[in-house]
């Protein structure tokens, strides 16, 4: 993008409102998937504010040829994965979700059958409860390739892992969450 590349340029060269723009207009997909990956909001901000503020300090080691919101996000997906990582050592519950009014918008339309809803909620919880059971590396993995669309390379490259151990967090999140979801397809069939 070629605003990235200017942006970039004048902030490197000290101007703060060229990286506001930056933050501006990579922030709510780097949030999303912080989100993704911490589970819950709290988390996912300070992951985000750690995200920026180490690719601010880090600006000189940007290439400008490689794209700033596939950086950004390699950046994003190791401070929510260190952020996952510390809260597994302090023994937290991991990823519990919250119920708050952002629930009530990803709820389906009203058209849908009562049964329908019920079961999509089902889903939903579900999906969430396997998800928090994931190790952080494997929600990480899982994450990055399911959600984001990264390549094995990169996701080994943003996680500090070579290619057969990134093939294998990812297969085994997988495994894990089939096995979550097994009961609900069976009852769908």
């Amino acid at each position: 993008m070629e605003d990235d590349v200017a942006d970039v340029a004048a902030a490197r060269a000290g101007d703060e409102e060229a990286f506001r723009r930056l933050v501006e207009r990579h922030s709510r997909n780097v949030f999303r998937l912080a989100f993704r990956m911490t589970g819950n909001e709290h988390d996912a901000e300070d992951a985000v504010q750690d995200a920026f503020i180490k690719a601010y300090r880090r600006l000189d080691q940007f290439e400008s040829r490689a794209n700033f919101g596939t950086w950004l996000h390699r950046i994003a997906a190791n401070c929510s994965y260190d952020l996952l990582r510390s809260r597994q050592r302090r023994s937290e519950m991991p990823l519990e979700t919250e119920a708050d009014e952002s629930d009530a918008r990803s709820l389906p339309s009203p058209e849908p059958s009562p049964d329908r809803l019920a079961h999509s909620a089902d889903v939903r919880t579900r999906v969430e409860r396997a998800m928090a059971r994931l190790s952080p590396l494997e929600r990480a993995a899982f994450v990055l390739r399911h959600h984001q669309g990264l390549s094995i390379r990169e996701i080994g490259s943003a996680l500090g892992l070579d290619t057969s151990a990134t093939k294998h967090s990812i297969f085994r999140a997988v495994r894990k969450m089939r096995e979550a979801l097994e009961p609900v397809a069976e009852a769908a069939s």
